[in-house]
């Protein structure tokens, strides 16, 4: 596909190295006319949707893994980019799966759900997963991160050594800035989405506040929605070996995905 081998290129002019850490593309033996456009989140990289993106291709299901401009690389390279071009990126790998004739639903996770989100502002993807949906992050200070951004250029948080390429261990304030400018465009607007959507969070997630997620839940606009919500030994990213109960999340998935309501 000349679309998916931009990507690619652009991933590697922009610094990509890790093959991990590029867009993937997976076509399934028997497709079924459905596609999934996978959006990771916030300092993280494909990989983290790459399990999911496998299980859907086992069920016959077309995937595409975007990389969101400024990850998978260094955290220098996420400092100055801004929420317009991540929602274009996403974009672009949307109308591109359209235009293989397939019914295109969009999985978001974190940020990514934020940008599924958006997209659904002007577009109508069949069907929206949102795993780990917020409007609010729990930090007290993450309203204030542009502001902060002057004083503090980056935010650590501890990696495990074997995620480290994958996430950063530097997140740039500005780029948590950018993140409060898409829960802000979404503020006063969830009940024009009308799609189909599905949202998974738990009460072990440490990154976002408590009960955001179910408040998106109930200003959707769709009268098909789902809310299902994990325990406290389920962290923040539901799609990752972390998650000890990642089986149960792909199952969900799929059924939803293959509701014919």
């Amino acid at each position: 596909m000349q679309w998916f081998e931009q990507e690619k290129k652009l991933a590697h002019d922009e610094g990509v190295s890790h093959p991990d850490n590029f867009p993937f593309f997976l076509v399934p033996e028997d497709p079924n006319g459905q596609a999934l456009l996978l959006i990771h989140g916030f300092s993280a990289a494909p990989r983290e949707m790459l399990s999911l993106g496998k299980f859907l291709q086992k069920n016959n299901f077309t995937v595409y893994g975007t990389r969101l401009p400024g990850h998978g690389t260094q955290p220098e390279d996420l400092l100055n980019r801004k929420a317009e071009e991540w929602q274009e990126t996403v974009s672009r790998g949307y109308q591109s799966l359209l235009k293989m004739d397939l019914n295109v639903s969009v999985a978001g996770s974190s940020t990514g759900a934020l940008l599924a989100l958006t997209l659904a502002l002007e577009q109508q993807p069949d069907k929206l997963i949102l795993l780990s949906p917020f409007l609010r992050l729990k930090h007290i200070l993450a309203p204030f991160a542009g502001l902060l951004s002057y004083l503090i250029s980056y935010q650590d948080k501890t990696i495990p050594e074997a995620e480290s390429p994958f996430y950063y261990q530097r997140r740039p304030l500005k780029g948590i800035a950018q993140i409060n400018r898409l829960c802000k465009q979404l503020h006063g607007h969830l009940g024009e989405i009308t799609t189909p959507s599905l949202i998974l969070t738990s009460t072990g997630d440490a990154t976002i506040a408590a009960g955001t997620a179910a408040v998106i839940f109930h200003q959707l606009g769709s009268s098909n929605k789902k809310l299902h919500r994990y325990g406290d030994e389920v962290p923040h990213v539901l799609t990752t070996s972390e998650n000890p109960l990642r089986d149960d999340v792909f199952q969900r998935c799929i059924s939803f995905l293959n509701s014919s309501t």
